[in-house]
């Protein structure tokens, strides 16, 4: 499957973003679908992520309450809503798949997942 991420930008502190990632190759809700984030000179690190029904999710601490994941599986789409955005949430995002369905014990381990998208970049100014 091929992913392609898209709606990142630069917004004041508070404010609010919606991104998207887009899929296509295969059939979408056949996949565990996350987000990943990794800000300059850090590691990436796992956001959120959504079982293949789109029915359970789980956050990272750092967002939660914050940042809503979901899916359309009719339009192959995974979307991060992010609002009250901090300087800290300053990053590339990327969506990233899984075809294996690991579980929901590994949803935060990139190595859970066997696609990424190119990544789209985050800036959050004070």
């Amino acid at each position: 499957v091929q992913l392609q991420a898209f709606g990142g930008g630069l917004v004041q502190a508070g404010g609010s973003l919606r991104l998207s990632c887009a899929a296509s190759g295969r059939t979408f809700s056949n996949y565990v679908m996350a987000w990943f984030r990794q800000a300059p000179g850090k590691e990436r690190d796992f956001v959120a992520a959504i079982d293949r029904s789109g029915g359970s999710t789980l956050y990272a601490d750092s967002v939660k309450g914050r940042f809503t994941i979901s899916r359309d599986n009719a339009k192959s789409t995974v979307y991060l809503q992010i609002n009250s955005l901090k300087p800290e949430d300053t990053a590339v995002y990327y969506c990233a798949a899984d075809w294996q369905g690991w579980g929901r014990a590994l949803y935060r381990v990139t190595n859970t997942y066997d696609y990424w998208g190119q990544g789209t970049l985050v800036t959050v100014s004070s």
